[in-house]
């Protein structure tokens, strides 16, 4: 046995003995919690804690044989590094194929036998698709059993980190305004009565930020809304009394975090209750009383669709971020570029210092709170993992080596300020970049900027784009595996809803809207060689009513992200003349925006990164 997977397979052993004592065949362990957050707190890693995969998304099940953890192609090299040795198998998830662990489940388990799983962090949709298809298959669902607190002696408890609020001008609508707003869309509805669970829902319909989940500046809390009042579940001491007076002056009471299920077990009858089907979990949707006269009525939250669409003062805030965030940029690479030159520091320039250096630099601007996500610093084989991460065991050393062939850095990293939410990711050359490399980089380029360019009708389901980014790579039978664009809050969580540009299947909800944030970032990932994304924050905005005409409202991009493009790895041969202004146009605004913030090595670094092409 491998000393380094040893607490693993012993863990799993703990499962499995458990398994016996409650005469299940499985047990799914998803990567979640009571609010199906993508990024938990400590107390609901268990999937992390008993595999050893550090992936963001992910299932584990494990049954008296086997143990097997379903991952999809941006984790792929990743989960095989940390899950050799361990007795865990990788399942491989085809893109999109989120049913992938539900069905392994219906084909390994015998007919008449138990899987168990935690209905407390099942999100009710997969919940209800797990029931359908073990039912087909004649296997028996219980949705009691928490493994978790079972096999983890020392599992971390609630977190305890205050509650606090947003405050203006950055929170440009009051507490009031937006639970007003939510009531008249529950009127709409036909609802009495609105069950909130989603963690960046309650902070922007609240007004309040927390740190209760790594880089999203969010609380554990549930939420239920009436006509007169909304009550607040959270844990004891996290809501200060001078605080819970400022919210009492707006209707909203504060009641433990363990009394949301009674709350909703003990609606009045004839309550008509508005709840996200995925949005909440299983065990909260058993909670309710149908048969006593509750009615359900499933939509999408309200406040998704509203936080999704952001105001103009709202994004006067967040051009004032990025600007920030990218005056923050150019004072890490301007270093990082100069301590590369300098043979003193040779084999001592790493991924880590990366991601100590940037961070550093983010943290010097104002309204900085935080990163939005944990930093992505991949050298050459390492960019190939679209979520990889260094750690101290296991990073790569920044080189050139003496013929200056060096290779790509890909960095992906954000920051979370008081006025928005950073994303981007850059590719630079390390040495000499090789013409291989230079056509992948462009091809991924050409596929920003073909995006970027774009104009469509208002209401296009977001999906409908994705295409349109991949076009360039396609053309030369090349693809990636993730989706080109995410939802981006509003100092609130990295990746939201409802929108994505990606190979989902288009729904209602993914209509494009003014003044939603998305994110453009195709990629090309060549496995153990080197990986390519570029990203950018945009906005959409409405086109000129002078060039309106009887088709209808056309929105396009307005992009946000403020941060040169390495133009070193570009093949020039590849791009249009349209392709070319664009590049210049952007470098022009980047380097109006940007050079009023920064001075010296930085603001030389700017100017030379954004010459025209």
């Amino acid at each position: 046995m491998e000393t380094a997977t040893a607490p693993i397979r012993q863990r799993i052993e703990r499962v499995r003995d458990a398994l016996v004592q409650h005469q299940l065949a499985a047990v799914l362990v998803p990567s979640s919690d009571p609010h199906l957050s993508e990024y938990l707190p400590e107390r609901w890693q268990g999937r992390q804690w008993l595999s050893g995969f550090t992936g963001s998304v992910g299932a584990l099940i494990v049954t008296a044989d086997t143990a097997a953890l379903f991952a999809d192609s941006r984790y792929w090299v990743q989960a095989e590094a940390e899950l050799a040795g361990s007795g865990i198998a990788l399942e491989r998830i085809p893109t999109g194929a989120a049913t992938h662990p539900i069905d392994w489940l219906a084909t390994h388990v015998p007919a008449g036998q138990t899987v168990g799983v935690d209905g407390e962090v099942l999100g009710l949709s997969t919940a209800q698709r797990l029931q359908r298809t073990l039912q087909a298959a004649g296997i028996a669902l219980r949705t009691d059993f928490d493994v978790l607190t079972q096999v983890w002696p020392d599992r971390p408890g609630l977190p305890e980190a205050p509650i606090y609020e947003h405050l203006a001008p950055q929170a440009t609508e009051s507490r009031a305004e937006r639970l007003t707003q939510v009531r008249l869309d529950m009127a709409t509805l036909g609802a009495t009565h609105h069950f909130i669970s989603t963690l960046d829902d309650i902070a922007w319909l609240f007004n309040l930020r927390g740190a209760d989940v790594p880089y999203n500046p969010v609380f554990l809390a549930h939420a239920l809304i009436d006509a007169q009042q909304a009550v607040l579940y959270t844990a004891d001491g996290k809501v200060s009394p001078a605080l819970q007076a400022v919210l009492g002056a707006d209707g909203v009471r504060v009641e433990s975090y363990a009394r949301a299920g009674a709350a909703l077990a003990s609606l009045p009858i004839n309550a008509r209750l508005l709840i996200d089907p995925r949005r909440i979990t299983f065990g909260l949707r058993e909670q309710v009383c149908d048969g006593d006269g509750v009615q359900v009525i499933e939509a999408t939250n309200p406040s998704t669709l509203r936080k999704s669409r952001k105001s103009a003062a709202e994004a006067a805030h967040i051009r004032a971020a990025m600007a920030q965030d990218g005056a923050a940029m150019c004072a890490f690479y301007a270093w990082f570029e100069q301590a590369l030159a300098d043979p003193a520091n040779g084999g001592r320039l790493t991924e880590l210092t990366v991601d100590e250096r940037l961070s550093g630099a983010r943290a010097q601007r104002p309204g900085f709170v935080g990163l939005s996500f944990p930093t992505i610093a991949g050298f050459n084989a390492n960019g190939a993992m679209p979520h990889y991460r260094a750690t101290p065991e296991s990073h790569a050393v920044i080189t050139v080596n003496s013929d200056q062939d060096g290779g790509l850095l890909l960095i992906d990293s954000g920051g979370q300020y008081t006025g928005g939410t950073t994303d981007i990711t850059r590719v630079w050359a390390i040495g000499t970049p090789s013409a291989k490399q230079q056509r992948d980089y462009t091809l991924v380029l050409k596929g920003l900027m073909a995006l970027s360019r774009t104009r469509f009708p208002r209401g296009t389901m977001s999906p409908m784009l994705d295409a349109i980014a991949r076009a360039p790579l396609w053309q030369q039978g090349l693809d990636y595996g993730h989706g080109t664009g995410h939802g981006v809050g509003y100092f609130l969580n990295v990746h939201e809803g409802p929108q994505t540009i990606s190979k989902a299947m288009p729904e209602a909800t993914m209509a494009m809207e003014p003044g939603m944030v998305t994110s453009i970032e195709p990629g090309l990932y060549r496995p153990g060689q080197w990986g390519i994304r570029i990203e950018n924050l945009v906005m959409n905005v409405q086109v000129d009513a002078a060039e309106d005409n009887s088709y209808g409202e056309f929105l396009e991009f307005e992009t946000l992200t403020l941060c040169p493009i390495d133009t070193r790895c570009i093949d020039r041969s590849l791009l249009n003349a349209g392709e070319i202004n664009w590049l210049n146009h952007y470098h022009a605004t980047v380097y109006e925006r940007l050079s009023p913030l920064v001075s010296g090595l930085a603001l030389a670094w700017l100017t030379e990164r954004t010459r025209a092409l």
